[in-house]
């Protein structure tokens, strides 16, 4: 039996409203990943109504997705999701996250994913 070294990946999209991530498959293995998705946004003056939302497709597929009000004026707030994906033997793994704002401004969208 060959040993791997776990396998680590990122997509850092900064402010951008889309995030992609894509894992190349492993011909000789299956692997298990944790995958991490969040959306970061600046919460705008108290008084001004905002929301932020994130969709998280994995291999084409919706998975998840969320709309809520923004809180903390004047601060930050969050959406988050995470998951387990089994990659079978040759798959690769897809993870796509876009995001719609109302009144707040992208700060942050990061796709991670730890091999377990």
């Amino acid at each position: 039996m060959t040993k791997h070294s776990l396998e680590h990946w990122l997509a850092d999209a900064g402010d951008a409203d889309v995030a992609t991530l894509e894992v190349p498959p492993a011909i000789d293995r299956m692997r298990r990943f944790q995958v991490d998705v969040r959306f970061v946004v600046q919460c705008p003056a108290e008084g001004t109504p905002a929301w932020h939302a994130m969709t998280v497709e994995v291999n084409g597929r919706r998975e998840w997705s969320r709309r809520i009000d923004t809180a903390n004026p004047g601060q930050t707030d969050s959406l988050d999701y995470h998951l387990q994906v089994d990659l079978p033997e040759g798959m690769a793994l897809r993870v796509r996250a876009t995001t719609q704002v109302r009144a707040a401004r992208r700060r942050l969208l990061r796709i991670e994913a730890e091999e377990q």
